[in-house]
């Protein structure tokens, strides 16, 4: 069986074609860490925004057992009765 060498232009092209594969590899790595990091900080906004809303309940039923049922102006920090 005779010996076949591939050129020079082959070699290079294969390489290359290599190369951009584990560039692009590394690259879809990078994202997918994007990505897991991205989904940390929305799992910790959204524990954040709970914790608001659960501040925000207990805030509304004190004020609501200190003034009765209505509502406040932030404006003029008055309470003004349901009727």
């Amino acid at each position: 069986m005779e010996k076949k060498v591939l050129t020079q232009e082959e070699i290079d092209k294969i390489t290359k074609l290599k190369q951009q594969f584990e560039d692009l590899t590394g690259v879809a790595g990078n994202v997918e860490i994007q990505i897991m990091n991205l989904q940390l900080q929305r799992d910790q906004i959204k524990f954040n925004l709970q914790q608001l809303q659960q501040q925000e309940a207990v805030l509304a039923k004190e004020l609501e057992e200190k003034y009765g049922n209505g509502t406040i102006s932030l404006e003029s920090g008055e309470f003004l009765p349901k009727k």
